[in-house]
């Protein structure tokens, strides 16, 4: 390296592991382009980058910081370094989402998933779901409170959404149910301190299971629509947009 290479712009001596910082960023951008990442994203270690880079590990903190600010990748203490944005925080989103939303398009938004999840549950429910189904059914008549009714309920859906067998549809349905909770209702349900003998719900969720352990697909969507139909209509005091 001559003299002329080994100073900086002020004249200073520099040392020769030290980059300038307008070389680092560019040259982290090319190193992450091509870097083999985890299944989850993660990069490799900063030691391990600031060697393969040839600077010291501050210089490689201030360029990732930057990079973090643009929103290319997000750092976990402990954890490490990702590619791409921070992922959402599910409890933030749950109760802004709650916030921004109400009764009557939970509901709505029940019948456009919910019909279909009952439709994939007919085909992939295995034995074990079903006889879940049957417990909580019967649980749901037993419940000596509104919320030990609620409780069950909201099991009881659940295990006809894992009866998909689609992880992902599952996901989308613990959200919706997670908001669900988060809405305020307020006094919607003027009603006594548990369910009535025949309150509407019983025979509707043991059409749907009925429907599901007879594998039969269209009439258990069928039953989920006018299920939550019902329930829409009893909650809000109107029927629900189909």
């Amino acid at each position: 390296m001559s003299v002329a290479e080994d100073m900086d712009d002020a004249g200073a001596k520099r040392a020769p592991s030290e980059a300038r910082p307008s070389d680092v960023l560019p040259r982290i951008r090319a190193f992450l382009t091509q870097a083999d990442t985890l299944d989850d994203g993660r990069v490799p270690p900063e030691r391990e980058m600031a060697q393969a880079l040839g600077v010291t590990r501050a210089e490689l903190r201030k360029a990732l910081a930057k990079l973090e600010a643009e929103g290319q990748l997000w750092r976990h203490v402990g954890k490490g370094t990702f590619l791409g944005a921070r992922p959402a925080d599910p409890a933030a989103d749950v109760a802004s989402m709650a916030r921004l939303t109400n009764p009557a398009e939970v509901m709505r938004t029940r019948l456009a998933i919910e019909p279909e999840i009952a439709r994939l549950a007919a085909l992939n429910a295995t034995p074990a779901q079903i006889s879940e189904m049957h417990s909580l059914l019967r649980k749901c008549r037993q419940a000596q409170t509104w919320r030990q009714y609620e409780s069950f309920d909201t099991r009881l859906h659940r295990v006809i959404g894992a009866a998909t067998q689609n992880t992902l549809l599952l996901s989308l349905l613990d959200t919706l149910s997670a908001v669900r909770q988060a809405v305020n209702w307020g006094r919607l349900r003027a009603s006594p301190q548990r369910p009535s003998e025949d309150h509407h719900s019983f025979a509707e969720h043991e059409a749907i299971v009925a429907a599901i352990e007879d594998r039969d697909v269209a009439r258990a969507g069928q039953a989920m629509r006018a299920h939550l139909t019902s329930v829409g209509r009893n909650l809000l005091g109107r029927a629900e947009e189909e």
